[in-house]
């Protein structure tokens, strides 16, 4: 995928990857440690986490196409860097989503102990975090490469009135 009615692909698909994340992590972490949430939302953060797993590959394929049109520049590949390893933070995301739904499948059938629920808990909260944080650092550095030097230039004249 190239091109979105003109505009290039990545461009569209990142704010996706940006709304995603942070939504599936909160909502995730959530259903890890408030049981009432987890009986309401597990399925919607397993729909959640397949999707942005989904989604990540795209975005940075899409992502490799501009830059390809862009040419090469250090900040650039510090955005590619860690755009390529925002897979396996999605990853980890859809992984512990997968289990709030294990655990709550085996709630429905028998009490779980404390210890199951308590691991699947630090595990979503610290996939939840990593992700957050990754995505942060991913679009930081896509963003200064872009606009980085906007905040430099003098505001433009404003006409006389």
């Amino acid at each position: 995928m190239s091109t979105i009615d003109g505009l290039p692909a990545h461009v569209l698909l990142v704010h996706v990857i940006v709304v995603l994340v942070p939504l599936t992590a909160v909502l995730a972490v959530l259903c890890a440690v408030w049981p009432a949430a987890r009986r309401r939302l597990v399925w919607l953060v397993a729909v959640l986490g397949v999707l942005t797993l989904a989604v990540t590959p795209l975005t940075t394929s899409a992502g490799e196409w501009l830059e390809q049109r862009v040419g090469p520049t250090p900040g650039l590949r510090t955005h590619t860097d860690r755009g390529d390893a925002m897979i396996y933070f999605t990853a980890a995301l859809a992984i512990v989503a997968v289990l709030l739904v294990v655990l709550h499948v085996r709630e429905g059938r028998q009490p779980v102990g404390r210890a199951l629920a308590g691991v699947i808990a630090v595990l979503t909260i610290a996939a939840s975090v990593a992700a957050v944080v990754q995505v942060y650092r991913v679009g930081d550095s896509g963003a200064r490469t872009v606009w980085g030097g906007v905040s430099a230039v003098q505001p433009a004249s404003t006409p006389p009135q």
